[in-house]
């Protein structure tokens, strides 16, 4: 965290600001930083705990037992994270009864999911940018509404916004999502784990269980995400597509979704037609342009 604090208030507080999208002020932001990093550390620290264990106890294998417990920690995390972690950061209220909490409610009965609950949440306290969607698995699923898209969107179009996010339920991307974050950690650790030992030598380190050398393992692992994002983003993007079409058949208002996207890239101020090159490499969406003209395109389906 220290050694990231520079670049976190370049892109965090001054280009937020600059852009006009942050709500924060200096003291705020070092506050939700602070918290982040008292977070994280017991976190980070267990991991490592577990790592330096496996490096020692199970030799040139420590891979497989690491993946494991990674694993493992991090479907915790997902069911714990809406009930105990993302309370300390924002105030989540019940959405009040109305026109917008039926459509939402009935959207759910339609596709069959269980939820445990609809909630906004005070987003704007941060930033001026726009979010929903849903948080948890199992029985912690719940439906999240940033205050921003409450106040700034008509429920037409947080409908079919809810309904995009419906979407990567019912085509069950969220477990697909795991599974290929399961099987990222396994083949991310293994091939960090042979390029580190291969390496060990060039950097004058005898042993991979030297403390010294758990940087050089972290440079490994940081390459082994960069080169394989592209295909993450791939699949990324075609689970958008087809979150995109669910929502406009199933609220067959094309219009509305049409102008939340709109509304949401201009809030966000993302570039509506990036360098196909950059798009393809860094892209975990298509481009509003590309999205729109894709939806428009169902129409003559």
């Amino acid at each position: 965290s220290i050694l990231t604090l520079p670049l976190g208030y370049y892109s965090g507080y001054l280009v937020e600001h600059r852009y006009n999208l942050s709500n924060q002020t200096f003291g705020r932001w070092a506050w939700e930083r602070m918290k982040g990093t008292l977070v994280s550390l017991p976190l980070i620290v267990a991991v490592l705990v577990v790592l330096y264990f496996c490096l020692r106890t199970y030799g040139l294998w420590w891979w497989l037992p690491v993946s494991i417990v990674l694993t493992f920690f991090s479907v915790v995390l997902a069911r714990l994270a809406p009930m105990l972690i993302m309370p300390l950061f924002y105030k989540f209220t019940p959405l009040p009864d109305g026109r917008l909490k039926e459509r939402i409610t009935t959207l759910c009965a339609d596709a069959g999911v269980r939820i445990l609950g609809i909630f906004s949440f005070n987003l704007s306290k941060n930033t001026k940018k726009a979010n929903a969607g849903f948080t948890g698995i199992g029985r912690s699923k719940r439906i999240i509404l940033g205050d921003t898209l409450m106040k700034d969107f008509s429920e037409e179009e947080i409908e079919t916004v809810f309904a995009h996010e419906l979407g990567h339920y019912t085509h069950r991307h969220i477990l697909i999502g795991m599974l290929i974050g399961v099987i990222s950690t396994f083949a991310g650790l293994y091939v960090a784990a042979q390029c580190y030992t291969w390496s060990l030598e060039w950097f004058g380190f005898s042993s991979i269980t030297n403390l010294a050398a758990l940087p050089l393992l972290a440079l490994w692992l940081a390459l082994f995400g960069l080169v394989t994002a592209p295909l993450g983003n791939i699949i990324s993007r075609k689970h958008e597509r087809q979150a995109d079409a669910y929502a406009v058949t199933t609220t067959r208002n094309r219009s509305a979704f049409v102008s939340a996207l709109r509304k949401l890239a201009a809030t966000n101020l993302a570039d509506p037609q990036p360098h196909p090159l950059i798009e393809f490499l860094f892209y975990s969406h298509p481009s509003i342009t590309r999205r729109i003209a894709l939806i428009e395109h169902l129409e003559t389906e």
